[in-house]
């Protein structure tokens, strides 16, 4: 377990947990307030990763993950001063990839290139929809024009961009969303993300669905079309899709998410934010304040830190293997979660589902088909004896 960051990587994840306006879809920890005291946050995240980097010592940075939130609202100051002290508690991979996201409405060239200057190298923007009237529905401040531009100025500061787009929008037929795949293709990113919209519990748009006014939305089986529809188009453009919702060409995969996904360690710092972390005891779940305030104050006034830690059991560590890494391509490694946990995995259903053709088992990979991602959900609870 103390080892896992070497076999998937160590990443840090930065919460920033501020917004323009908080979207009807999001169920982020996101907040909307008039002032920020910007000093304030760069000092509490500095002590965090003080007090973080006793428990990770001797370990080196795969990657920086800068989300929220809208974490381009934070100043460049704020960026290069985390990255900085991050490199001198741990030290860089060559390769280390430092993403940023960012809204639309929120991008300018002169920011952009102060970010690239902090020492940002990747860039993520929430673009969600290219049509005007498609973004106000989902409570977009930006514009289909800003977006366009906000790409334009992202692939020419950075050299890896990535933007997101929601489908299964209100009112949207399997036509418009071929269309705006097709032309988001043709605008040059090597990495799209793109999640079919879902109504979430405590969200404006969950409680306008409990009331019986959120119509519109397309039917299961539009809804499967639309992602089989989204693996055609991406896969003859020469995108790979490495994860259920991702898709990169030239292997310009999220290495960040690719930690998540692989069981390495990350640490999460900021309101609400988690973290997985190996130790000579055990492997650790840690969770944070999710208020922003309550966060600030406990970071900057406690000497342990905000975080809680929960050890987790072997079992709970094989399910997090399993529910994340059946997301992606390559799959997981069955031996080695069967190492973690001897006796998780149900291979008399495992073996059903291959021949139905939901999974694909070669040695000791496995992984989902595409007919096995529109199942997920249950192929992953199948594939799962019970902790007994």
């Amino acid at each position: 377990m103390v080892d896992d960051w070497k076999r998937a990587g160590f990443g840090l994840y930065v919460h920033w947990p501020f917004c323009e306006a908080k979207c009807p879809y999001c169920d982020f920890n996101s907040h909307v307030v008039k002032n920020i005291d910007h000093d304030a946050w760069l000092n509490a995240y500095l002590l965090e990763m003080d007090r973080i980097h006793e428990q990770t010592q001797n370990r080196t940075l795969s990657s920086i993950f800068f989300g929220g939130g809208t974490p381009s609202l934070m100043t460049p100051k704020t960026i290069e001063a985390i990255i900085a002290r991050a490199h001198r508690l741990w030290g860089f991979a060559n390769n280390i990839e430092i993403t940023l996201e960012a809204n639309p409405s929120s991008v300018e060239a002169q920011k952009f290139r102060d970010f690239r200057v902090a020492g940002v190298n990747r860039v993520s923007l929430g673009v969600q929809s290219l049509i005007d009237d498609d973004l106000r529905a989902l409570g977009r401040l930006h514009s289909a024009k800003e977006a366009f531009t906000a790409i334009d100025i992202a692939m020419n500061e950075f050299d890896r961009m990535s933007f997101d787009l929601i489908y299964g929008r209100q009112n949207q037929d399997l036509n418009q969303w071929e269309a705006e795949l097709t032309q988001a293709i043709s605008l040059g990113s090597t990495h799209l993300s793109l999640y079919h919209l879902t109504i979430e519990a405590g969200t404006a748009f969950g409680d306008r669905f409990d009331r019986g006014k959120l119509r519109g939305l397309p039917t299961e089986d539009l809804s499967a079309t639309m992602f089989q529809t989204t693996q055609a188009i991406t896969n003859k453009a020469g995108f790979v899709a490495y994860e259920v919702s991702n898709h990169a060409k030239n292997d310009e995969m999220s290495l960040h998410n690719h930690i998540y996904w692989d069981y390495g360690d990350y640490i999460g710092i900021g309101p609400g934010a988690h973290g997985r972390i190996g130790k000579t005891d055990g492997k650790f779940a840690t969770e944070t304040p999710l208020q922003p305030g309550s966060w600030l104050k406990t970071a900057t006034s406690k000497s342990i830190g905000s975080w809680s830690w929960t050890k987790l059991s072997d079992y709970d560590q094989a399910v997090e293997m399993v529910m994340m890494g059946l997301r992606t391509s390559h799959g997981i490694d069955t031996d080695v979660v069967e190492d973690r946990s001897s006796g998780c995995l149900n291979h008399t259903a495992i073996a059903e589902m291959t021949d139905m053709g939901l999974l694909a088992h070669t040695e000791t990979r496995l992984s989902a088909t595409e007919e096995g991602r529109l199942l997920l959900n249950q192929i992953i609870e199948k594939c799962l004896n019970s902790n007994t």
